[in-house]
């Protein structure tokens, strides 16, 4: 499925051959793929093009079917799967400062890289993650992107104890239960009247679920956006303590609005989440492994990945939208 522009559909596209690896790369056929908001931000145009249609997709899951020269440590037929973070040069300076986050050149599966809304992808072998047994296909997906940006934004809230969650979808649901797991006092906002997420929220262990309109019934240690609403990061600064910490986890947010220096004063933070890097893959599914994480996805067939971004952006989706082919 190719987005030839923004703001047109997916359309289906048949290649005469199937995608052989380079040196260095695996080829992969596609078991399962997560969908993102942020394919949805590519769908919209907020994200531009990359200069030539796009196969989007960055949760994939997959069994490797080829090993490209200079390959080790991975054999065919192994299960794998393949996330945001598709290539980074390693020689910038972020690079070498051990933050290839940040890396100058990166490039990113399902948008500079062909992604996983296909049957069959290419993948740099050092960006694949082996994954948990113990979920299967469908509900691995969403650990690659969901999980992992959750886990990144996470731990950048530092010992918080009181913990809010802003938008209570595939990141919010999983990132949810590592925190009650680790003893943190949840606390989720939904949208306004979002009934359904917020009955989630309470049966994976928040203390308290509520609007976003809402205040928490205590001040919060820290606080992180996954909706891309700026305008919850007011609300947020308003919910967190002296010294708290706002973590705005999303790759494109809408524009933050004017709010008074006071909301902001006395020592609170706002910081961004961007990309991830491989120790944050490494890390996330050890705790995958340990924890029994209940995944929520919704399956759609390949074909039917317009509906599923559609179900995405109108919030019909409750935990995380998985394509099948």
């Amino acid at each position: 499925m190719q987005l030839e522009a923004a703001g047109r559909p997916l359309q289906q596209v048949w290649r005469e051959r199937r995608p052989q690896p380079g040196r260095g790369e695996v080829a992969i056929r596609v078991l399962a793929c997560g969908v993102c908001r942020t394919d949805l931000h590519l769908a919209d145009g907020d994200l531009p093009l990359p200069g030539h249609p796009v196969v989007p997709g960055h949760e994939i899951v997959g069994r490797i079917e080829a090993l490209g020269e200079g390959v080790a440590g991975l054999g065919v037929g192994d299960r794998v799967g393949v996330p945001w973070l598709g290539w980074t040069c390693g020689e910038c300076e972020p690079c070498r400062a051990g933050r290839e986050n940040l890396c100058e050149h990166a490039r990113f599966t399902g948008w500079q890289i062909a992604g996983g809304y296909a049957g069959h992808a290419v993948a740099d072998a050092r960006y694949v993650f082996r994954l948990p047994e113990r979920y299967g296909d469908e509900q691995a997906a969403p650990l690659l992107c969901a999980g992992l940006i959750g886990w990144r934004a996470y731990t950048m809230a530092g010992d918080a104890k009181r913990l809010g969650l802003y938008g209570f979808g595939a990141a919010a649901h999983l990132i949810a239960q590592v925190a009650v797991a680790q003893g943190r006092e949840l606390h989720a906002f939904t949208r306004p009247g979002d009934a359904a997420a917020q009955a989630l929220a309470r049966e994976l262990g928040a203390a308290w679920a509520g609007g976003s309109d809402e205040a928490p019934r205590a001040p919060l240690d820290a606080a992180l956006i996954f909706a891309p609403v700026g305008a919850l990061v007011p609300a947020a600064l308003r919910a967190v303590r002296p010294g708290g910490t706002v973590v705005c986890a999303g790759i494109h947010m809408s524009d933050i609005p004017s709010f008074p220096y006071a909301w902001l004063w006395g020592e609170r933070r706002i910081v961004s989440v961007a990309n991830l890097t491989r120790a944050d893959g490494d890390a996330f599914m050890a705790v995958a492994a340990q924890l029994p994480l209940r995944v929520h996805a919704t399956r759609y067939a390949l074909a039917d990945a317009n509906r599923a971004l559609a179900d995405l952006r109108e919030g019909r989706v409750s935990g995380a939208a998985v394509l099948v082919p």
